[in-house]
């Protein structure tokens, strides 16, 4: 791996930036205030228990047993208290953890379903920049990271800090002297943690960076496992799946290695803290300066105080992690969405739309030093059927991403029915404009929830009725449930034309205005495509239709052609029209190898008005 692309992938934040990120995501937890309090007095319940213990102890000893006369009632009475105290103990250990997994659990979901409706918020030019299988680990994986904070990381927080406390009270309580003399332990342990705080940030980041590329990884190549097997680049993409795992397992051995040099260094210092308190504390019993109970209770507490301690340490882990989720979920919550709705949107039912479609002077670039539409200007009336033809990357497909409002133009206006784009609610403008694309998207679940896109309000009535219009109907109740056939992600049990049907059926059920079909009958063999053809003719009727097409043959009989070239208008006209200017789309025309019979087309059609077909 190239330095260039170590630095790339080992970001270097500021502790801060990762202590705000989190601080960030605070508010989610406001809701349970309260639980988090609960929490807080089992927990102190909890570690009273556990300092009570060895206090209960030395009392038996110095008062009870090590005495010239043995007090067996007082035994009893300090081991009955003792098991109580140890019940008390379990059952408030028990009554945080599960009240914290509770709060902790609902924070995060709330997270992810504040992510998740984050991200469906975005405009296009957030996926364009953000690989799928990175927002994927920031929704699932990362979130799980961050609630690890919430649930382990704070419960040890609050339990181990109370308990070092109360242990430290507890043994200058005993005796100062000896007290005071632990407590130079405090400073090596500031010093320990400084040591190795950098090196294991630095670690985690590396980690979660290299993880989030694996994901990346398997998302875009089990999307296009097709491709590689025709072009038979499995070898390659192994090659490139194991250098990805080698450098996370590279990470996760250096991760894993710092951890464990981290923590066993403090279990060591505290082993050698042990035997200096025995060492001193043995002194001190031998001189009669404190009792033996004392000095138990010593060890005991100083055992339990690099508990703890150790605990927390074990908790850097998880921190660190957390930091670096929360500064990754961070980075996508503060993604203000390109495209936003208006604060004073204008309102119309459908019934007001009538579909008249207008570019004035528009220009567009997917980056401000590119424009890849200049000047376009156009005007699509009330239920016209408009055709737009063109090389690949003239401008086509942008000009429909621009109408329903995937991207905002970098300059000039697009109306609909003298109405910016811009005053309406993205909601009700992809109510009025209808979209269906070369490649469709079909969802886990039925045939009728995928024509309907879930919508209670669309009946299955409708649904048939828009199959039927489309020459989907026949076609569906051949599948083995029929319109309650279960399909699979992307609808992988269907043929291509079987989903494009589905997708017509889909636009004609939701019933827009405008209507764009982008190169929607491409992928249909010529007799599927006849009978969509026959079912759009009376789709498109009174309504507004723009067809982006490379075979001409679908556009030949559109009331106008416009021809890009380079982002520009460059013709418009008819069929007819265009051929006579001998410019661009002749030459399109001529290359399509489609012989110009519309002419016989229209002698034998006599006077009858002609329908457009697609």
């Amino acid at each position: 791996m190239s330095q260039q692309q170590e630095m790339k992938e080992s970001p270097k934040p500021r502790a801060a930036v990762g202590f705000r990120s989190l601080t960030r995501l605070l508010p989610f937890a406001r809701p349970y205030t309260w639980h988090f309090i609960a929490v807080l007095v089992l927990v102190a319940i909890f570690n009273i228990s556990n300092v009570l213990q060895p206090y209960l102890v030395k009392v038996a000893i110095d008062s009870d047993i090590s005495t010239k006369h043995p007090n067996l009632h007082g035994v009893i009475l300090i081991s009955l208290l003792y098991i109580g105290v140890v019940l008390a103990g379990v059952l408030a250990n028990y009554g945080q953890i599960m009240l914290l997994q509770y709060a902790g659990q609902n924070v995060i979901r709330s997270i992810r379903m504040h992510l998740f409706e984050h991200i469906e918020r975005q405009a296009m030019k957030f996926f364009d920049r953000n690989a799928i299988g990175s927002l994927v680990t920031n929704i699932s994986s990362d979130t799980e990271t961050v609630s690890q904070f919430f649930t382990n990381f704070f419960l040890s927080m609050i339990r181990d800090g109370m308990s070092i406390v109360m242990i430290i009270v507890a043994m200058f309580e005993l005796n100062v002297p000896i007290a005071a003399e632990s407590m130079v332990i405090l400073p090596i342990i500031f010093l320990i943690s400084l040591f190795f705080r950098r090196r294991l940030r630095k670690a985690y980041q590396t980690t979660r960076t290299r993880l989030s590329n694996i994901v990346s990884f398997l998302a875009e190549n089990l999307a296009g496992m097709r491709i590689t097997q025709i072009f038979h680049q499995e070898a390659r993409q192994r090659k490139k799946y194991q250098a990805l795992n080698r450098a996370h397992f590279d990470a996760n051995i250096h991760e894993y290695g710092l951890s464990v040099m981290f923590n066993r260094t403090f279990e060591l210092f505290g082993n050698i803290s042990v035997a200096a308190i025995a060492w001193i504390g043995g002194l001190s019993v031998l001189h009669h300066a404190i009792l033996f109970g004392t000095l138990y209770a010593f060890i005991s507490y100083i055992r339990q105080f690099f508990q703890p301690i150790n605990a927390i340490t074990q908790q850097w882990n998880t921190l660190q992690s957390s930091m670096v989720a929360a500064e990754r979920l961070g980075g996508v919550l503060s993604v203000q969405p390109e495209v936003v709705d208006p604060e004073n949107p204008m309102v119309k039912t459908d019934d007001e739309i009538a579909g008249t479609v207008s570019f004035h002077n528009v220009s567009f670039g997917y980056s401000s030093d590119r424009l890849v539409l200049k000047d376009i200007d156009f005007t699509v009336n009330r239920g016209e059927f408009i055709g737009f033809v063109g090389a690949t990357g003239a401008g086509k497909s942008s000009i429909m991403s621009l109408l329903i409002r995937f991207y905002d133009v970098t300059s000039g206006v697009i109306l609909l029915d003298g109405t910016d784009i811009r005053q309406f609610r993205q909601a009700d403008l992809h109510r009025y404009i209808g979209l269906v694309q070369q490649d469709v998207y079909l969802f886990t679940g039925t045939v009728v929830d995928n024509i309907r896109l879930f919508r209670s309000d669309i009946t299955e009535e409708a649904v048939i009725h828009a199959a039927k219009t489309v020459g989907a109907h026949d076609i569906i109740q051949r599948l083995p449930q029929g319109y309650r056939t279960q399909l699979y992600a992307k609808g992988a049990n269907l043929s291509m034309g079987e989903r494009q049907l589905i997708s017509f059926a889909r636009v004609v059920a939701l019933n827009p205005k405008v209507l764009i079909l982008d190169e929607a009958t491409a992928n249909l063999d010529s007799q599927t495509e006849e009978l969509v053809q026959k079912g759009l003719q009376a789709v498109s009727k009174d309504r507004t239709t723009l067809v982006i097409a490379h075979r001409l043959s679908t556009i030949r009989h559109a009331d106008r052609i416009l021809v890009l070239d380079k982002g520009r208008v460059v013709e418009q006209g008819t069929h007819h029209e265009l051929l006579a200017k001998q410019g661009l789309y002749r030459d399109l025309h001529e290359k399509s190898g489609i012989e110009d019979n519309s002419r016989q087309t229209d002698n034998n059609m006599g006077n009858e008005l002609y329908q457009p077909s697609f």
